[in-house]
């Protein structure tokens, strides 16, 4: 059974499609066989991500390592079939989901082995995740976080093993510390009621903005002749490195 990989958020705009394509990508590039699918069919972030990559390998003449594509089905389980398309010939399957509660995502987080959820470093994204009084306290979990429960109860009946659960904070700056410890602490606190693992995710870099019209990602950059990498650079390729590592997803030891 392939392991299945869900991005997912109900808030826009916390990187996920960033984060779900430089996942696939170093997977791929490490040898696995991986296939991605965007499960948001009106954005559609993560699979104009891919076409960008298709196209613009294909321009260069490049040997782009791919995710292998697929789509979603048709009738009232449209999931289902892609899944199985997917897992006769791919180890991992990434499952990017749209900053929206929909029954695709829900269906989605119901078959996810490792759940990573992205989030900016502010309370207003924290807000999805839990309730908080207006001193700071955590009151309990809030509309996401109770999605994740019930996909969890789900799995349980079904048999299935639990959820891996990694929250990662993205888009880090260097300034407002104060806040940041105080988001730092309340993930911390949370993490313990309901169950996740908090990580460092990808700081905030101009990079990323110019990566996605070509589809290209940090691991790239070599192939298209940037020998000399910036420290920004190479400071987000080891931020890339870390969160594969704290992923501990099965049969992968980083290599890049």
């Amino acid at each position: 059974m392939a392991h299945i990989i869900v991005v997912g958020n109900e808030k826009g705009g916390s990187g996920k499609s960033t984060t779900s394509m430089h996942l696939t990508t170093a997977l791929a590039r490490m040898g696995h066989r991986v296939g991605g699918l965007d499960l948001d069919v009106r954005q559609r972030s993560f699979g104009r991500y891919l076409e960008n990559r298709a196209a613009f390998a294909a321009r260069a003449g490049l040997d782009l390592p791919m995710p292998v594509i697929a789509h979603l089905g048709k009738g009232s389980d449209p999931l289902s079939a892609a899944l199985a398309e997917l897992e006769a010939n791919c180890d991992f399957i990434l499952l990017d989901c749209p900053g929206s509660h929909t029954q695709l995502s829900q269906m989605a987080h119901s078959v996810a082995d490792t759940l990573v959820t992205p989030m900016n470093d502010s309370f207003i994204d924290f807000d999805l995740l839990a309730r908080m009084s207006p001193e700071g306290k955590v009151l309990g979990p809030s509309i996401y976080a109770e999605m994740v429960w019930a996909a969890r109860q789900m799995r349980a009946e079904a048999g299935a093993g639990p959820i891996d659960w990694l929250v990662i904070r993205n888009r880090l700056g260097t300034q407002a510390m104060h806040n940041k410890r105080k988001v730092g602490g309340a993930l911390t606190t949370l993490s313990k009621r309901i169950g996740f693992r908090v990580a460092p995710g990808f700081s905030e870099r101009v990079i990323f903005r110019e990566l996605f019209p070509r589809g290209l990602t940090l691991l790239d950059l070599k192939d298209i002749g940037t020998e000399q990498l910036s420290m920004s650079n190479v400071a987000a390729r080891q931020e890339l490195r870390e969160l594969v590592s704290e992923l501990n997803l099965p049969g992968v030891t980083v290599s890049f």
